[in-house]
């Protein structure tokens, strides 16, 4: 009986150190290169969990950054059995996404990203439908104004709308964080549903809030992990609270999408859902069978739109006033060119190019903001050999675009605010081929035209109206630029004075 069970426990061992063999050897494969083509270097990854605790998930871009200074500019990590590739520096990245468009071009559906659109929409979609959803998306929104005239018309409106907030707190110290998205939320939103949202619109403030505690939570380091080890999601809090608000704001859009349905007048488009629905049914009629334009498309399109359009200028416009109040001087130079150039009339886009400080201190403000370091995360359509690596087909890539906007070798002083980078000697507006903000190449954001635009007429018109100033008792130096890492980078809770200057 003894023998028995001695054998018997003999072979339990032995088959779990053969099954444990067998995985350290399946891992080690994964992770060598033995392959005769020269893969990316990298750090050396343990099994199963790769390279995860080689990297702070808190401040993943800051740890590429560093990784990328050892491995240079073409590097590989693993997050667990995932390997990924990380593009470091302008010259790379711009190699990659513009001279190499194609082969880089894909979009990396991070389980995540699944989650929320199941591959639909624009931003997380691939192949046909994200050609078509895109080509729609962009010649849709120009014919409603995206970038023109008509636009400008919107932005101007609800600058007057932004300032009557601020104008109502009478130089208090105030939390400008939710006003200034309220603002951004509308110009996307009369450009998708054909009509702005009163501040104080309950579900539209709970629409805008869920979507901007969404994005924080997508970078979280447990959602990283999640991305990693899916199974872990029910586990996870922030998992479930994004899966509640994806929901919640699906729904909300899905209501406003069925209320422009019942007033639908195909010979009148009134927004970009009017111009999706009619352009479906007229397919439809014409009994022409294409797949892409269907209610899951729309809502998924319309979702990635509004995120988009929200959250990275309400993030920059923040930005802009914390810095003019940390650095009242450059505050002071804007001010002075606005009186002197535009005086107390409303900014136009046109006064751009005669703004040239005013101009140099926006572009400032999006390149030390950085707001999108890691930029959204690409996918090799191919097979690629590039700066002499070899990269597989279907190969998640990372263009580090935090190691663009400040690379040590194109800007001359890339982590202090300096507006001098885009001057040139005679003061006059200068651009910088390594200022890209909005990404690069197919995937460059669809919406820059727009998010420039809104930028430029919100800053300066917020400047002509008021002085910001941080709250009593506390000094220009003691303002925190401390960045909350989500998917993007927006400023700590602060609370600034928005003193009027009439």
């Amino acid at each position: 009986m003894l023998e028995d069970l001695f054998q018997f426990s003999i072979s339990v061992y032995l088959s779990v150190a053969i099954m444990g063999l067998l995985f350290l050897h399946l891992c080690y494969s994964s992770f060598s290169s033995q392959d005769k083509k020269l893969e990316p270097p990298g750090p050396t990854p343990l099994p199963l969990l790769g390279n995860l605790l080689q990297v702070d998930l808190k401040r993943l871009n800051r740890s590429l950054v560093d990784l990328s200074k050892k491995y240079g500019p073409v590097f590989r990590v693993y997050f667990g059995m995932k390997k990924v590739v990380v593009l470091a520096g302008y010259k790379t990245v711009r190699q990659a996404l513009v001279n190499h468009a194609e082969e880089f071009g894909d979009r990396e559906v991070t389980p995540i990203f699944y989650d929320f659109t199941k591959g639909n929409g624009i931003i997380f979609s691939n192949g046909d439908s994200w050609k078509e959803m895109r080509r729609f998306a962009l010649s849709t929104l120009r014919d409603f104004g995206m970038g023109r005239r008509i636009s400008e018309g919107k932005i101007i409106e609800e600058c007057g709308y932004l300032s009557e907030e601020f104008e109502q707190r009478e130089g208090k110290a105030f939390d400008n964080t939710q006003t200034i998205h309220y603002a951004a939320s509308n110009i996307i939103s009369a450009l998708m549903f054909g009509k702005r949202f009163d501040y104080k619109d309950s579900d539209f403030k709970a629409m805008v809030e869920r979507e901007h505690e969404s994005i924080r939570l997508t970078g979280t380091a447990s959602i990283l992990i999640y991305n990693t080890f899916p199974w872990l999601g029910p586990f996870l809090k922030n998992w479930r609270d994004l899966m509640k608000h994806a929901e919640a704001n699906r729904q909300e859009t899905r209501n406003i999408i069925a209320d422009l349905k019942e007033t639908l007048n195909p010979e009148m488009c009134r927004c970009f859902v009017d111009a999706f629905l009619t352009h479906k049914l007229n397919l439809e009629e014409s009994e022409i069978k294409d797949s892409h334009y269907h209610d899951d498309n729309l809502v998924y399109s319309v979702r990635n739109l509004f995120a988009a359009g929200t959250d990275t200028t309400g993030n920059t416009l923040q930005w802009g006033l914390l810095f003019m109040s940390k650095y009242p001087h450059f505050q002071e130079q804007v001010q002075e060119e606005l009186s002197r150039v535009v005086g107390s009339r409303q900014v136009r886009v046109d006064d751009r190019k005669n703004l040239p400080y005013t101009d140099a201190v926006i572009h400032e403000t999006q390149r030390l903001a950085n707001i999108a370091p890691l930029a959204l995360p690409h996918k090799t359509s191919q097979d690629v050999t590039f700066q002499g690596y070899f990269i597989k087909k279907g190969t998640t890539v990372f263009p580090l675009l935090t190691s663009v906007l400040h690379d040590e070798s194109e800007w001359e002083t890339p982590y202090t605010f300096n507006p001098s980078h885009f001057l040139d000697k005679e003061g006059k507006f200068m651009s910088r081929d390594a200022f890209i903000p909005f990404s690069a190449g197919r995937r460059v954001c669809p919406g820059e035209s727009l998010a420039r635009m809104e930028l430029f007429l919100f800053f300066t018109s917020l400047l002509q109206r008021f002085r910001f100033t941080p709250p009593p008792g506390v000094t220009e130096d003691e303002l925190d630029l401390t960045p909350i890492v989500g998917f993007t980078l927006s400023p700590s809770p602060h609370e600034l004075c928005a003193v009027s200057r009439q």
